[in-house]
């Protein structure tokens, strides 16, 4: 049992605007002290920019603009003068705008310094573009700059919006605007006059798929295609296409619904017409290829739970424990698991897999067992089943003091033989479960998919079984939980579950006295001492800080414990107690005042 090589993917988060790409180049001067001063241009700045296929930029004109970012960045945030550098810096920028966004290292300044443009020049650049829009939208380069402007929109509208209001201005759109709208849809319109080529192209697929975010209204979490390629493919099975339309599917999802339903659809009916299968749907054959199958997980992702009823009776029914042995085609699988909202769908689902359980994860398609388990801490059914194959299939079901020890095992992704190290022969019957020698045992490594499945778990209606098992946890080996990138989750998830009750809380965490300190300087333990201390009562902060207080000097040298320490109130807890247990009661009224406000 162990991780999958690939990992699931996201949709639809949102990312700051204006974000750019690209590593950020250093300066390579500085301006001298007291009043900034402009960066003096190179000798040949008003030399017009060539629209070959191969523009040239002067290693004096590179050097200049590289030291106009670095003055630029060093430059006050706000006022007269900085603004004055930004426009006199992009005057220069307009002049060599395809040089610049066609060369690596000017590509990568020129998109740094967008993200400073105000919305004229931004548009004044734009424009420098336009005549060799097809270039510089195919270039390996120049097609960052494009992404890099379209990504400013967000931030120019917003303080275009600002200044509007402050100035008291009526509705209505200035030059400025309606030059950015021309341009936008410019551009829009020559990608719509080549479509396919676009989408095709490895770089121009970059523009299509920034402009259906922009045009949409939602940026997504940054995607990256790995172009390996054109395919002479129809449009959606292209490698560098399918990404096109993946992103179609998002934005259209939260914009468009009926659209974005008629896409699937016709998506959906494409593919099932395209090749035969002998052993059942078309569909089949483009769930275990590795560009169909990425789209087809985007589709699962998207459609109405009706749809997803159809889809799951015409084409994956009966076939669910062939896809979750495929090393393609258990992905889409484990979408259309993560896209189960009824019972009606989550029954014929369980029905088919449950047998297989055990085959799934010594195949090591362990996201498959994670995304069912979720599915049934989502719809509320099936959870004490799913929970009894678990243990059979991690062999700690019988004897049944083996079930202690499921914690470390579903943590590990490793079967209790394997994890405690016992040779057991067939037909014996299986040992009892020793707790001094699991006692004297290091937690091992908790995997990222074992953790997902304890948080699943510690959700669902009856989570005993595995509060016990936490709570048979020595205090280094809850530290060991804590402390892991992934595990640390796991504690989340007892502070969080609606389903723990405060009792059970109180009892595993109780464990972690005598570890507070250790706990308060680890990178991922010091976030989880935080999140116990903001649900803990006063009598539990009171023990907290009693411990840490014990090594306060320890703490504050810490760079992770001086931020607990600090949060605690430690030093006002060490030297004027009276005060803290004030503070503190102040603060607990204010969270049960939020609290009921937020019941009602």
């Amino acid at each position: 049992m162990g991780l999958s090589s690939r990992s699931p993917h996201k949709a639809g988060r949102q990312f700051p605007a204006g974000s750019k790409r690209g590593r950020g180049a250093k300066g390579s001067g500085r301006p001298p002290t007291g009043r900034k001063r402009q960066p003096r241009p190179p000798a040949d700045r008003r030399a017009k920019s060539a629209v070959d296929e191969q523009p040239h930029l002067s290693p004096q004109a590179l050097g200049y603009f590289r030291r106009a970012l670095t003055a630029l960045k060093e430059a006050p945030e706000a006022g007269e003068e900085r603004d004055l550098m930004v426009r006199n810096i992009l005057k220069e920028v307009e002049a060599q705008a395809l040089a610049l966004a066609t060369n690596r290292t000017g590509s990568e300044l020129l998109q740094e310094l967008l993200g400073f443009s105000p919305l004229k020049p931004l548009c004044q650049i734009w424009a420098a573009l336009r005549s060799s829009l097809r270039f510089v939208a195919c270039h390996r380069c120049g097609v960052h700059v494009l992404q890099s402007a379209l990504l400013q929109l967000p931030r120019l509208l917003a303080r275009r919006a600002e200044e509007e209001r402050e100035k008291g201005e009526e509705d209505g759109k200035s030059g400025a605007l309606e030059a950015l709208e021309k341009l936008v849809l410019g551009l829009a319109s020559e990608v719509c006059d080549d479509f396919l080529f676009y989408c095709g192209d490895t770089h121009g697929s970059f523009v299509v798929r920034t402009l259906l975010q922009v045009l949409g209204g939602t940026l997504l979490e940054s995607e990256r295609a790995r172009p390996r390629g054109s395919q002479s493919s129809v449009f959606i099975t292209d490698k560098i296409s399918s990404f096109c339309l993946q992103v179609a599917l998002q934005i259209l999802h939260r914009k468009l619904p009926q659209v974005c339903a008629h896409l699937c659809s016709a998506t959906i009916g494409y593919l099932s017409t395209r090749n035969s299968s002998a052993d059942g749907s078309p569909l089949l054959l483009f769930l275990r290829d590795q560009t169909s199958s990425r789209l087809l997980e985007q589709v699962l992702l998207v459609l109405e739970p009706p749809k997803l009823q159809s889809l799951f009776e015409d084409h994956f029914q009966g076939q669910l424990q062939t896809l979750a042995a495929h090393p393609i085609a258990n992905f889409p699988l484990q979408r259309l698991l993560d896209a189960v909202t009824t019972p009606e769908l989550l029954s014929p689902v369980f029905e088919e897999l449950s047998p297989a359980l055990e085959a799934i994860l010594a195949q090591g398609h362990t996201g498959v067992v994670t995304a069912l388990v979720g599915a049934c801490r989502r719809v509320g059914a099936h959870q004490a089943q799913v929970l009894q194959l678990l243990l059979e299939a991690f062999h700690c079901a019988k004897p049944s003091s083996r079930q202690v020890a499921c914690v470390p095992l579903f943590a590990t992704l490793m079967a209790y033989e394997v994890y405690y190290e016992l040779t057991e022969e067939e037909g014996v019957a299986p040992a009892e479960h020793q707790a001094e020698v699991a006692a004297s045992r290091a937690l091992g490594e908790v995997t990222v998919l074992g953790s997902l499945l304890l948080q699943h778990l510690l959700h669902f209606s009856a989570p005993g079984l595995v509060l016990r098992s936490l709570g048979a946890l020595t205090g280094p080996q809850l530290l060991t939980l804590a402390q892991s990138p992934a595990g640390s989750h796991v504690v989340d998830a007892i502070l969080t579950s609606p389903s723990v009750t405060r009792k059970q809380r109180r009892r595993v965490l109780q464990t972690l006295k005598g570890q507070y300190v250790a706990l308060a300087c680890s990178r991922h333990g010091s976030r989880v001492l935080d999140a116990i201390w903001n649900g803990a009562a006063l009598g539990a902060r009171k023990e907290i800080a009693a411990e840490l207080g014990e090594q306060n000097q320890e703490l504050i040298k810490d760079p992770f414990g001086h931020h607990v320490a600090r949060n605690v109130a430690l030093t006002t807890f060490l030297k004027r107690r009276e005060a803290w247990e004030q503070q503190q009661s102040a603060v607990a009224k204010r969270r049960r005042a939020l609290h009921s406000i937020l019941e009602d």
